[in-house]
Protein backbone atom coordinates (compact mmCIF):
# COMPACT_ATOMS: atom_id res chain seq x y z
CA UNK A 1 0.00 0.00 0.00
CA UNK A 2 1.40 3.29 -0.81
CA UNK A 3 1.72 5.95 1.83
CA UNK A 4 2.22 9.53 1.70
CA UNK A 5 3.06 12.68 3.10
CA UNK A 6 1.47 15.92 3.52
CA UNK A 7 1.77 18.26 0.92
CA UNK A 8 1.67 21.47 3.11
CA UNK A 9 5.20 20.47 4.67
CA UNK A 10 7.82 22.84 3.65
CA UNK A 11 9.72 20.02 1.73
CA UNK A 12 6.99 18.65 -0.17
CA UNK A 13 5.05 21.86 -1.35
CA UNK A 14 9.06 22.81 -3.06
CA UNK A 15 9.23 19.56 -4.45
CA UNK A 16 5.81 20.10 -5.98
CA UNK A 17 5.45 23.67 -6.78
CA UNK A 18 9.10 25.08 -6.78
CA UNK A 19 10.51 21.94 -8.97
CA UNK A 20 7.64 21.66 -11.70
CA UNK A 21 6.59 24.91 -14.05
CA UNK A 22 3.69 23.14 -14.87
CA UNK A 23 2.20 22.48 -11.74
CA UNK A 24 3.12 25.66 -10.55
CA UNK A 25 1.32 27.51 -13.18
CA UNK A 26 -1.84 25.12 -13.02
CA UNK A 27 -1.87 26.15 -9.52
CA UNK A 28 -1.44 29.93 -9.82
CA UNK A 29 -4.14 29.48 -13.32
CA UNK A 30 -6.75 27.74 -11.23
CA UNK A 31 -6.56 30.11 -7.57
CA UNK A 32 -5.62 33.37 -8.65
CA UNK A 33 -8.46 35.93 -10.56
CA UNK A 34 -6.16 36.62 -13.37
CA UNK A 35 -7.57 38.76 -16.71
CA UNK A 36 -4.79 36.60 -18.44
CA UNK A 37 -4.15 33.38 -18.39
CA UNK A 38 -0.20 32.31 -17.63
CA UNK A 39 1.30 30.49 -20.45
CA UNK A 40 4.90 29.98 -19.17
CA UNK A 41 6.90 30.91 -16.12
CA UNK A 42 10.17 30.46 -14.90
CA UNK A 43 11.54 30.54 -10.90
CA UNK A 44 13.30 33.51 -9.78
CA UNK A 45 16.49 32.63 -8.01
CA UNK A 46 17.34 34.99 -4.67
CA UNK A 47 15.33 35.18 -1.53
CA UNK A 48 13.50 38.68 -0.80
CA UNK A 49 15.42 38.98 2.42
CA UNK A 50 15.15 42.34 4.05
CA UNK A 51 18.76 44.66 4.98
CA UNK A 52 17.19 43.99 9.10
CA UNK A 53 17.79 40.99 10.93
CA UNK A 54 14.22 41.52 12.86
CA UNK A 55 13.06 40.95 9.28
CA UNK A 56 14.91 37.71 8.22
CA UNK A 57 12.14 35.41 8.60
CA UNK A 58 10.34 36.80 5.89
CA UNK A 59 11.50 33.81 2.85
CA UNK A 60 8.96 32.81 0.21
CA UNK A 61 8.18 29.43 -0.83
CA UNK A 62 8.18 29.72 -4.58
CA UNK A 63 8.52 33.13 -6.34
CA UNK A 64 7.92 33.11 -10.20
CA UNK A 65 8.09 35.46 -13.29
CA UNK A 66 5.70 34.70 -16.31
CA UNK A 67 6.65 35.53 -20.00
CA UNK A 68 4.22 38.80 -19.44
CA UNK A 69 7.03 39.87 -16.42
CA UNK A 70 4.16 39.37 -13.83
CA UNK A 71 5.78 38.04 -10.88
CA UNK A 72 3.83 35.10 -8.26
CA UNK A 73 4.98 34.76 -4.80
CA UNK A 74 3.39 31.79 -3.44
CA UNK A 75 3.24 30.83 0.43
CA UNK A 76 2.27 27.95 2.30
CA UNK A 77 1.60 28.74 6.24
CA UNK A 78 0.81 26.39 8.70
CA UNK A 79 0.45 28.69 11.51
CA UNK A 80 -1.53 32.01 11.48
CA UNK A 81 -0.08 35.10 13.19
CA UNK A 82 -1.31 38.68 13.08
CA UNK A 83 1.41 40.27 11.78
CA UNK A 84 1.69 37.84 8.75
CA UNK A 85 -0.25 39.99 6.49
CA UNK A 86 2.59 42.52 6.69
CA UNK A 87 4.67 39.84 6.09
CA UNK A 88 2.95 39.41 2.90
CA UNK A 89 2.56 42.89 1.99
CA UNK A 90 6.42 43.90 2.74
CA UNK A 91 7.52 40.63 0.38
CA UNK A 92 5.05 41.78 -2.21
CA UNK A 93 6.13 45.09 -2.32
CA UNK A 94 9.96 44.18 -2.26
CA UNK A 95 9.44 42.14 -5.39
CA UNK A 96 7.52 44.78 -6.81
CA UNK A 97 10.22 47.45 -6.50
CA UNK A 98 13.04 45.16 -7.09
CA UNK A 99 11.66 45.30 -10.95
CA UNK A 100 13.81 48.87 -10.93
CA UNK A 101 17.08 47.84 -10.44
CA UNK A 102 16.98 46.44 -13.99
CA UNK A 103 16.57 49.91 -14.76
CA UNK A 104 12.73 49.67 -15.71
CA UNK A 105 11.26 53.06 -15.97
CA UNK A 106 8.46 53.29 -13.26
CA UNK A 107 5.21 52.78 -16.00
CA UNK A 108 6.64 49.75 -16.91
CA UNK A 109 6.43 47.70 -13.30
CA UNK A 110 4.31 44.89 -14.03
CA UNK A 111 1.87 44.02 -11.04
CA UNK A 112 2.87 41.17 -8.32
CA UNK A 113 0.06 38.78 -7.02
CA UNK A 114 0.32 37.08 -3.83
CA UNK A 115 -1.25 33.88 -2.99
CA UNK A 116 -1.64 32.55 0.51
CA UNK A 117 -2.37 29.00 1.77
CA UNK A 118 -3.30 29.15 5.24
CA UNK A 119 -4.10 26.24 7.35
CA UNK A 120 -5.74 27.94 10.09
CA UNK A 121 -8.86 29.67 10.12
CA UNK A 122 -8.10 33.45 10.93
CA UNK A 123 -11.45 35.55 9.57
CA UNK A 124 -13.29 34.14 12.63
CA UNK A 125 -16.62 36.52 12.47
CA UNK A 126 -19.94 34.77 11.97
CA UNK A 127 -20.60 36.54 8.51
CA UNK A 128 -17.56 35.35 7.00
CA UNK A 129 -17.99 31.37 8.17
CA UNK A 130 -18.04 29.76 4.83
CA UNK A 131 -15.31 32.14 2.98
CA UNK A 132 -12.43 30.56 2.80
CA UNK A 133 -11.22 32.68 -0.10
CA UNK A 134 -10.51 35.89 0.06
CA UNK A 135 -8.72 38.74 -2.29
CA UNK A 136 -7.14 41.54 -1.40
CA UNK A 137 -6.52 44.17 -3.77
CA UNK A 138 -5.94 48.09 -3.69
CA UNK A 139 -9.12 50.10 -4.75
CA UNK A 140 -11.50 53.16 -4.29
CA UNK A 141 -13.24 52.69 -0.97
CA UNK A 142 -16.51 54.63 -2.33
CA UNK A 143 -15.62 52.88 -5.98
CA UNK A 144 -13.88 49.66 -5.63
CA UNK A 145 -14.03 49.26 -9.73
CA UNK A 146 -11.09 51.95 -9.49
CA UNK A 147 -7.69 49.95 -9.06
CA UNK A 148 -4.29 50.99 -8.65
CA UNK A 149 -3.02 47.86 -10.23
CA UNK A 150 0.38 46.39 -9.06
CA UNK A 151 -0.15 44.17 -5.63
CA UNK A 152 -2.63 41.72 -5.37
CA UNK A 153 -2.94 39.31 -2.69
CA UNK A 154 -5.31 36.15 -2.33
CA UNK A 155 -5.19 34.39 1.31
CA UNK A 156 -6.49 30.86 1.50
CA UNK A 157 -7.76 29.29 4.93
CA UNK A 158 -7.61 25.63 4.09
CA UNK A 159 -9.94 24.33 7.26
CA UNK A 160 -12.84 26.44 5.58
CA UNK A 161 -12.82 24.68 2.20
CA UNK A 162 -15.66 22.09 1.40
CA UNK A 163 -16.03 20.98 -2.11
CA UNK A 164 -18.90 22.04 -4.11
CA UNK A 165 -18.08 20.12 -7.75
CA UNK A 166 -18.20 23.42 -9.57
CA UNK A 167 -17.02 22.61 -13.29
CA UNK A 168 -16.20 26.05 -14.11
CA UNK A 169 -13.96 26.07 -10.47
CA UNK A 170 -12.75 21.90 -11.71
CA UNK A 171 -9.03 22.62 -10.93
CA UNK A 172 -9.38 25.26 -8.29
CA UNK A 173 -11.23 22.52 -6.10
CA UNK A 174 -9.15 19.64 -7.08
CA UNK A 175 -6.03 21.52 -6.07
CA UNK A 176 -7.56 22.21 -2.66
CA UNK A 177 -8.35 18.47 -2.50
CA UNK A 178 -4.87 17.74 -3.17
CA UNK A 179 -3.69 20.07 -0.05
CA UNK A 180 -6.08 19.53 2.09
CA UNK A 181 -7.13 15.63 1.81
CA UNK A 182 -3.94 13.73 1.53
CA UNK A 183 -1.72 12.91 4.77
CA UNK A 184 0.53 10.45 6.21
CA UNK A 185 -3.20 8.83 7.55
CA UNK A 186 -4.40 8.73 3.76
CA UNK A 187 -5.07 5.21 2.58
CA UNK A 188 -7.31 5.58 -0.84
CA UNK A 189 -7.28 8.28 -3.06
CA UNK A 190 -10.57 9.90 -4.48
CA UNK A 191 -10.45 8.99 -8.34
CA UNK A 192 -11.34 12.38 -9.00
CA UNK A 193 -7.82 13.68 -7.75
CA UNK A 194 -6.34 10.23 -9.92
CA UNK A 195 -8.06 10.83 -13.07
CA UNK A 196 -6.82 14.63 -13.58
CA UNK A 197 -3.23 14.37 -15.22
CA UNK A 198 -1.81 17.02 -12.86
CA UNK A 199 -3.01 16.71 -10.13
CA UNK A 200 -2.20 12.93 -10.31
CA UNK A 201 1.13 13.59 -11.14
CA UNK A 202 1.48 15.74 -7.82
CA UNK A 203 0.34 13.08 -5.67
CA UNK A 204 3.42 10.76 -7.11
CA UNK A 205 5.63 13.63 -5.79
CA UNK A 206 3.85 13.38 -2.59
CA UNK A 207 4.37 9.41 -2.34
CA UNK A 208 6.71 8.60 0.91
CA UNK A 209 9.36 6.16 -1.62
CA UNK A 210 9.42 9.18 -3.44
CA UNK A 211 12.10 10.53 -0.95
CA UNK A 212 15.64 9.77 0.79
CA UNK A 213 16.08 9.07 4.36
CA UNK A 214 17.54 11.85 5.19
CA UNK A 215 14.83 13.85 3.63
CA UNK A 216 12.15 11.64 5.63
CA UNK A 217 13.78 11.96 8.44
CA UNK A 218 13.61 15.53 8.48
CA UNK A 219 10.40 15.18 7.59
CA UNK A 220 9.43 13.06 10.81
CA UNK A 221 11.43 15.36 12.51
CA UNK A 222 9.85 18.61 11.74
CA UNK A 223 5.72 16.75 12.14
CA UNK A 224 7.12 15.92 15.57
CA UNK A 225 8.21 19.53 16.50
CA UNK A 226 5.23 21.26 14.80
CA UNK A 227 3.32 18.90 17.43
CA UNK A 228 5.50 19.99 20.16
CA UNK A 229 4.99 23.26 19.61
CA UNK A 230 0.98 23.26 19.05
CA UNK A 231 0.86 21.61 22.07
CA UNK A 232 3.05 23.84 24.33
CA UNK A 233 1.44 26.69 22.36
CA UNK A 234 -2.22 26.03 23.55
CA UNK A 235 -0.92 25.28 27.11
CA UNK A 236 0.69 28.49 27.57
CA UNK A 237 -1.92 30.31 26.02
CA UNK A 238 -4.70 28.53 28.40
CA UNK A 239 -2.71 29.43 31.26
CA UNK A 240 -2.12 33.34 30.08
CA UNK A 241 -6.49 33.15 30.16
CA UNK A 242 -6.43 31.64 32.71
CA UNK A 243 -4.31 34.33 34.25
CA UNK A 244 -6.54 37.07 32.66
CA UNK A 245 -3.13 38.72 31.82
CA UNK A 246 -1.45 38.58 28.14
CA UNK A 247 2.06 38.74 30.22
CA UNK A 248 1.31 34.76 30.58
CA UNK A 249 0.69 34.13 26.73
CA UNK A 250 3.82 36.20 26.29
CA UNK A 251 5.82 34.45 28.71
CA UNK A 252 4.44 31.13 27.60
CA UNK A 253 5.83 32.29 23.90
CA UNK A 254 9.22 32.66 25.00
CA UNK A 255 9.57 29.52 26.94
CA UNK A 256 8.81 27.44 23.71
CA UNK A 257 10.90 29.55 21.60
CA UNK A 258 13.28 28.27 23.52
CA UNK A 259 12.73 24.79 24.08
CA UNK A 260 12.85 24.88 20.24
CA UNK A 261 15.90 26.91 19.84
CA UNK A 262 17.54 24.33 22.07
CA UNK A 263 16.11 21.53 19.56
CA UNK A 264 17.73 23.34 16.43
CA UNK A 265 14.61 24.39 14.87
CA UNK A 266 15.49 27.19 12.25
CA UNK A 267 14.75 30.73 13.47
CA UNK A 268 12.43 31.43 11.03
CA UNK A 269 10.36 28.53 11.80
CA UNK A 270 10.37 29.43 15.82
CA UNK A 271 9.00 32.40 14.77
CA UNK A 272 6.26 31.09 12.45
CA UNK A 273 5.13 29.01 15.67
CA UNK A 274 5.89 31.83 18.36
CA UNK A 275 5.15 35.00 16.31
CA UNK A 276 7.86 36.46 17.65
CA UNK A 277 10.96 37.85 16.00
CA UNK A 278 13.68 36.13 15.27
CA UNK A 279 15.85 39.30 17.05
CA UNK A 280 13.96 38.40 20.16
CA UNK A 281 14.44 34.53 19.49
CA UNK A 282 18.24 35.36 18.91
CA UNK A 283 19.31 36.41 22.35
CA UNK A 284 17.11 33.85 24.31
Amino acid sequence: MKQYLDPKHDLTFKRVFGEHKHLCMSLLNSMLPLKKPIKSIEYQSGELIPELDILRNTIVDVRCIDTDERQFIVEMQLFWYESFKQRVLLNASKAYVKQLEKGDKIKMLQPVYSLNFINEIFEKSPEMKNEYYHHYQIVNINDTEKQIEGLEFVFIELPKFKPQNRAEKKLHELWLRFLTEINESTKKISDELLNESEISEAIGFVERSAYSKEQLDAYDKWKIDLLSAISMLDDAESKGIAKGMAKGIEKGKLNIAKKLKNRGLPFDQISEITDLSVEQIEIL
